[in-house]
C-alpha cells in the first residue's frame, strides 16, 4: 500500500471517529434516563468531595454547610433535568404537591426508589420531614471519631433546598440522624417553610 493510500485510510478512520463522537452537551437527555452510576464510582467521587471540603473548613458545622452548598448546586440542575424528562409543564403550587414530587420522583431519580416516609410535624405548622431508612450517601462513608457528629446527608439537604427554592417554595432544609432498630443510618430531612409559603397556602384553600 502506498503512503498516499495509507494516509487516505487513516484520514477516513479519523473522520468516522470524529463523526461518531458526540459532545456531552449534544447528547439526548432521555437516552441516559434510567442508566445507573456504579455505587463504587459514586462512593469514590463523594469521598473525594468530602475530603476536598474537609481541608477547607474549620469544624463540623462548616463542613456540613460546605456539603449543603455542593448539594444545592446539584439540586438546581436536577430540578430542571427532572421536570424536562417528566414532560410535566404544570408547576406545583401547593406544598404537598412539591413535597410529594421530591419524596417520589426526585428520590427515584437519585436513588432508584422513593423515600421511606413523608410526614408533617405535629408541633410546628411550617415543618415537614422526609425520611430515608438507608440513605445511599452515607452508606459507604467511614467517619472518624473526631467527626462522629457529622451528617454527610447535609449534601442531600442541599439538593432538596435547591429544588424547593427553584419551585418557589423557599425553605430551610437540614439533615438529622435518627437511627432506629434495624436502620442505624436512618436520616430525616427536615424542611422548614418560609412564612410567606404558609400564607400563600391559606389563600389557595
Amino acid at each position: 500500500m502506498s503512503q498516499a493510500s495509507r494516509a487516505s485510510v487513516m484520514s477516513s478512520a479519523t473522520d468516522i471517529r470524529s463523526i461518531k463522537r458526540v459532545s456531552i452537551v449534544d447528547r439526548n437527555l432521555n437516552k441516559t434516563r434510567g442508566l445507573e452510576v456504579g455505587i463504587g464510582a459514586f462512593a469514590f467521587l463523594f469521598s473525594e468531595m468530602l475530603q476536598y471540603a474537609q481541608k477547607r473548613v474549620h469544624g463540623i458545622q462548616d463542613l456540613e454547610r460546605k456539603l449543603n452548598d455542593f448539594g444545592y448546586r446539584v439540586g438546581t440542575r436536577l430540578l430542571e433535568l427532572t421536570v424536562w424528562r417528566e414532560k410535566n409543564n404544570k408547576r406545583e403550587t401547593r406544598v404537598l404537591g412539591i413535597l410529594y414530587f421530591i419524596h417520589t420522583t426526585v428520590w427515584k431519580t437519585l436513588f432508584g426508589k422513593q423515600a421511606d416516609s413523608l410526614e408533617k410535624s405535629t408541633e410546628h405548622e411550617d415543618e415537614y420531614m422526609i425520611s430515608d431508612n438507608d440513605p445511599l450517601i452515607s452508606k459507604y462513608i467511614s467517619v472518624p471519631k473526631e467527626l462522629s457528629q457529622l451528617n454527610c446527608n447535609a449534601f442531600l439537604a442541599g439538593i432538596v433546598e435547591a429544588i424547593l427554592d427553584g419551585a418557589q417554595f423557599p425553605s430551610r432544609v437540614t439533615a438529622h440522624s435518627l437511627p432506629q432498630d434495624g436502620f442505624p443510618l436512618r436520616t430525616t430531612i427536615l424542611i422548614q417553610l418560609d412564612k410567606e409559603i404558609l400564607q400563600r397556602e391559606e389563600q389557595l384553600k
